[in-house]
């Protein structure tokens, strides 16, 4: 039963997560019109959370052992939810960048534990592996949920749009409930070798993997993904509001089918990939990814304001572009089991660590470039432009194979 219930505690935290990590790009949305900003103060929201996300990560494994895995969800569950109430209190675009980098802090320190933890609840690498899966399938259910709360309190006027964040303050407090009536058994993960090595250790390690030139193209390959991944998502619903010119509500849920593109995708990828080879199957999904730029987004061209009262009003490309998702889903999975397969077991944390990193990065790049070009160009132009990271991409991963065979079986 105490098993059970902290299996529960761990698939609600990753969902919890996944709802408020999702929010930035209504929250995008909604900053401009509610608050006044620009597109690009807009965009610094998703380096709140990223870069916090980078840095944290970056600190957290050598003292989690020491703090105990227990505590440390706790913690930032209670962080999290700290987080959730600074929304609604202040309602101000200083206290959705304080929230942003407070959930950054807090799902830095979730994401190590509940990936510790699965070893704590599992006998076997097949139990390791289902319950990986599963967890990981309930956070794209979450970033599916976090649209569709969103959009029910959208209001055209006001800040309604607010409240949402005591739904999931709510959740992420069932989370912490479920947590402190499980207990833990963590002598398997608690940390036996002399304190100040293991201090330094993670870190140093990291630094050394990531000199070596196929981690560096690696890591390359990951912060160019999630750029392209976090961009287009992040400013979807932007998007959808401006050149589509859907109303702000129908704007956050036609993004919605964005993360649903990609969680159908990486369910259906695990057996693709077990019967093809890798590097095919990912320049099909970048040929596929180029091919609904450049076909897609000339469907938003001359598009003219007017009422849209449902999505039978609704343009073609509001449905077509988030296809894109299918595209996307298989590669970042694909390249980081790809690098593991490669490099010795005592290599995975750091290497992990580094994945974690580059991918905050990433990310808060991605943002904050597209944001630029949405306010300089136009959001037609910025998602265009993505070819050129999806480019840049398919020349990481030729480079990625090239050193994965010279290094042999």
């Amino acid at each position: 039963m105490a098993r059970t219930r902290l299996i529960a505690a761990l698939i609600l935290t990753y969902v919890a997560f996944a709802m408020l990590l999702n929010s930035v790009g209504t929250v995008i949305l909604q900053s401009i019109s509610s608050f006044g900003v620009t597109k690009p103060e807009a965009s610094t929201l998703e380096g709140f959370k990223d870069i916090t996300i980078a840095v944290v990560s970056f600190a957290t494994a050598s003292y989690l052992p020491r703090f105990g895995l227990r505590n440390a969800l706790i913690a930032s569950l209670v962080l999290a939810i700290a987080a959730c109430i600074v929304m609604p209190l202040f309602g101000s675009f200083a206290a959705a960048q304080l929230h942003f980098a407070l959930v950054g802090a807090a799902f830095a320190v979730a994401k190590v534990v509940v990936y510790s933890m699965i070893g704590l609840v599992t006998a076997d690498a097949r139990h390791h592996a289902s319950l990986t899966s599963l967890i990981e399938g309930m956070f794209m259910v979450g970033v599916l949920s976090s649209y569709w709360v969103f959009s029910a309190f959208i209001d055209p006027a006001g800040l309604r749009w607010l409240n949402a964040y005591w739904v999931l303050a709510g959740v992420t407090a069932l989370a912490l409930a479920i947590l402190l009536s499980a207990p833990v058994e963590e002598r398997q993960a608690a940390d036996t070798g002399d304190p100040e090595p293991a201090e330094h250790a993670p870190m140093l390690a990291m630094l050394r993997l990531a000199a070596l030139p196929l981690v560096l193209i690696f890591v390359v390959c990951a912060f160019v993904f999630v750029l392209i991944e976090q961009g287009i998502g992040t400013w979807l619903p932007t998007f959808n509001n401006e050149v589509l010119h859907l109303p702000a509500q129908m704007s956050v849920q036609a993004a919605s089918l964005f993360a649903a593109c990609i969680a159908l995708g990486r369910f259906g990828a695990g057996a693709v990939m077990a019967r093809f080879d890798w590097y095919p199957v990912l320049n099909i999904c970048l040929a596929l990814l180029a091919a609904l730029i450049i076909l897609v987004l000339p469907l938003a061209d001359g598009l003219q304001p007017g009422p849209i009262a449902g999505w039978g009003d609704a343009p073609v490309a509001a449905f077509l572009f988030p296809l894109i998702g299918f595209a996307l889903a298989p590669i970042y999975p694909t390249i980081i089991s790809v690098m593991l397969s490669a490099m010795p077991g005592r290599s995975h944390p750091p290497l992990m660590g580094l994945v974690v990193v580059f991918s905050a990065l990433g990310g808060t790049t991605g943002s904050i470039i597209t944001g630029a070009l949405f306010a300089h160009l136009d959001g037609r132009t910025a998602f265009t432009l993505m070819l050129v990271p999806t480019a840049v991409l398919a020349g990481g991963l030729y480079l990625l194979r090239r050193r994965i065979r010279a290094i042999g079986p």
